[in-house]
């Protein structure tokens, strides 16, 4: 089944979540601020998705622009990138949908299709 991490309040993660149920696609809904994916779930989503791991980062949130992340994602390792990721999910780029080996981050109506329909 899929894992589907959203934020109730974001509209991006509504509409994708709106698309899953118009296509009857079954989904384990899970609050990404209130049960974020740990470090090693994180680590194997950003393998299988083949997107370099600065897309995880949710670039317009508050939390990345206080702690100056725009500046500091270059110098960090892959592993610290991951552990401040698990530390809080509103650093993380939503919705984000997986199962098995397909991974989409964010919400692309056209992606959507193409990989989940």
């Amino acid at each position: 089944m899929m894992t589907f991490y959203w934020y109730p309040k974001c509209g991006t993660c509504r509409k994708a979540k709106k698309w899953l149920d118009d296509h009857g696609i079954s989904y384990e809904a899970v609050h990404i601020a209130e049960a974020p994916p740990t470090q090693e779930e994180l680590k194997a989503i950003y393998e299988k998705s083949g997107l370099p791991l600065t897309k995880f980062f949710n670039t317009s949130g508050m939390k990345y622009r206080e702690l100056g992340l725009k500046d500091k994602l270059k110098d960090m390792s892959e592993n610290e990138m991951l552990s401040l990721l698990s530390s809080d999910g509103m650093l993380i780029k939503r919705p984000i949908a997986y199962e098995g080996e397909k991974v989409t981050v964010g919400f692309k109506e056209d992606l959507y299709q193409s990989i989940w329909a």
